[in-house]
């Protein structure tokens, strides 16, 4: 695996919204600072529900996207979803929570999935974009940052899978909002997964 594109972008707005939002990313060359918080320079507009230390990082597999190009019948850019960071080699549906991508000194931990919302349908400029990007079943990748590092486009990834029982991004999908059985939320919890998540799953015991 390598990193194909490092992206990060300025606050933005979408046509007939009145908010900010920081979707929209491009490409940049050359390296960046990574750290607790993200990409140096990248905007987050809305942080109650993107951002923050367990979403520091958002990836996507160069295969995942390389299967919506198809969908789409045209290339998609590198930050065209919003991601920080596209993995050459990578297919989103292969990704557990604990799973760690390392770039030089760079350590990123996979702590969520991504899950659709308004703003991602307003910015692919189709409103039923949350159905048809759930139904597809191959979510983008949050993580958190282990270990400080800079990254450019090149430069080689190392993954380290999960060593437990794995909870799989679609997996993760499928059943956000739902209430787990007793064996389930057991595995979850014994997976590093989003804080926010895992005081969710700690009420329901």
């Amino acid at each position: 695996m390598k990193i194909l594109a490092v992206c990060r972008g300025a606050a933005g707005r979408l046509p007939g919204k009145t908010y900010k939002t920081g979707i929209f990313k491009h490409a940049v060359s050359g390296g960046v600072m990574v750290d607790a918080e993200g990409l140096l320079g990248d905007a987050i507009c809305n942080r109650k529900h993107h951002g923050g230390i367990d979403q520091a990082v958002y990836l996507e597999g160069l295969i995942s996207l390389d299967w919506w190009a198809k969908e789409f019948g045209h290339p998609v850019e590198p930050g065209t979803f919003g991601e920080n960071l596209v993995i050459e080699g990578l297919d989103n549906r292969d990704v557990a929570v604990g799973d760690r991508f390392i770039a030089g000194e760079l350590i990123l931990e996979v702590t969520s999935c991504r899950i659709p919302c308004a703003t991602f349908a307003a910015r692919m400029n189709d409103p039923k974009f949350v159905k048809r990007y759930t139904k597809a079943a191959r979510p983008g990748i949050y993580c958190r940052v282990i270990s400080n590092g800079i990254v450019e486009a090149g430069m080689p990834v190392e993954y380290e899978p999960f060593p437990g029982d794995p909870v799989t991004m679609p997996e993760m999908m499928e059943t956000f909002g739902r209430r787990l059985s007793t064996a389930d939320r057991e595995r979850y919890l014994a997976a590093p997964v989003h804080y926010k998540l895992r005081a969710e799953l700690e009420a329901q015991q």
